[in-house]
């Protein structure tokens, strides 16, 4: 028996309206399991992930759980919105990770090597030179594609380890702060390179938040209402179709990941900038990667990344709870965060593909020997 999948027809609109649903409810049953296999309470588990960090927001004298929640939020809606760029166009840019960090190292090079340029100018050049850096290291997987045919899955994903290890080898190294106790890490950053806070008497919400909610308007209406964002469309559904309406799929590869390099790399300064205030070695808890389920998980429509970045980012936050409450490792967070994605891939193949099952033919009886040698004569 093998399994096949039948592409269908048409799709169901209501299913690929309740899907995310779907796969969440599918989430939260495979999470309990596991934490009962763990031997934790899967009620409590449930509780420090998805309640606890609720907790208080109503509260007008203490919404720091709300601040943190904008804080962790904001990568993953920025970098998610330009992966949906990407996948609607059939480019699959896995390396986001990568340029987050590339970002983070571009901006911070101001502040780090003209510590005392003290000017207003400052940050608004960190943020354009931080979507920069973010933009140039993915162009390297989008000319290989073009140039070479090379699979953008693979390169891409291979230059997160790149960006991450230069990194790592900038902030022990040449942009170590001299004062910092040979710990790994630049100096902290001055005023003017800090990005203001949002309600400073509230919590550490920056407006790193503001911009994320700025580039899924843009890019909802780029999506929507442009031919930029038609020719994305066709293009990721029919490159052939595209190609007689004479778009080029070249342009669109370099288009696509030039947009989701830059909003990455804005993601990462923006997170330097913001509640780090200094680059160090672990800049990135993993932001690239899970904007990937942020990104299906909001249908690959900017305005719905928003609701999807925020429950994404309420898992972070409820995995910090659950590992000081449960004692669970970060592993086990980052498993479930992993089955969110399986289970909406999986809700999203249903809807697309029917499965059935097939018998394998039967294999055809070897000739005995005496028989071949007979018919070779």
């Amino acid at each position: 028996m093998r399994v096949e999948l039948i592409k269908r027809p048409q799709q169901s609109a209501l299913f690929s309206a309740i899907s995310p649903f779907i796969a969440l409810g599918m989430t939260l049953i495979a999470g309990s399991i596991m934490f009962s296999l763990l031997g934790k309470n899967p009620l409590d588990a449930l509780y420090y992930y998805f309640i606890d960090p609720l907790t208080g927001i109503w509260d007008p004298f203490n919404r720091w759980q709300l601040h943190e929640l904008a804080i962790k939020a904001a990568p993953l809606i920025l970098i998610a919105v330009g992966l949906s760029v990407c996948f609607l166009s059939n480019n699959w840019n896995i390396g986001a990770e990568g340029q987050f960090v590339a970002g983070a190292m571009a901006g911070s090079a101001i502040p780090v090597l003209f510590p005392e340029f003290h000017s207003w100018t400052v940050l608004p050049l960190m943020l354009i030179m931080g979507m920069a850096g973010g933009a140039a290291y993915a162009s390297i997987p989008a000319f290989l594609k073009v140039r070479f045919n090379t699979n953008e899955i693979l390169t891409s994903l291979m230059l997160v380890y790149v960006a991450q290890l230069f990194n790592d080898w900038l902030v022990r190294g040449p942009w170590r702060n001299p004062e910092g106790f040979s710990f790994p890490g630049t100096v902290r950053f001055h005023e003017y390179a800090i990005l203001p806070q949002i309600w400073p008497d509230a919590g550490r919400a920056h407006w790193g938040f503001i911009f994320a909610l700025i580039a899924a308007v843009a890019v909802w209406f780029m999506l929507s209402k442009t031919v930029k964002g038609f020719e994305v469309k066709v293009l990721g559904q029919s490159p052939r179709a595209g190609r007689f309406a004479g778009f080029s799929a070249s342009r669109m590869v370099f288009f696509a990941f030039l947009i989701s390099g830059a909003l990455a790399g804005l993601a990462g300064i923006s997170e330097v900038a913001g509640p780090v205030e200094h680059l160090n070695e672990k800049i990135s808890i993993g932001y690239g990667f899970t904007a990937i389920i942020v990104a299906f998980l909001g249908r690959l429509n900017p305005l719905g990344i928003v609701a999807a970045g925020l429950i994404l980012a309420l898992t972070y936050l409820g995995g910090e709870a659950a590992q000081i409450s449960l004692q669970v490792s970060d592993k086990t967070v980052r498993a479930f965060q992993g089955m969110l994605l399986f289970f909406v891939l999986a809700s999203d193949t249903l809807i697309h593909y029917r499965v059935r099952l097939v018998a394998s033919p039967a294999a055809k009886p070897a000739k005995p020997a005496a028989t071949e040698a007979a018919g070779n004569v």
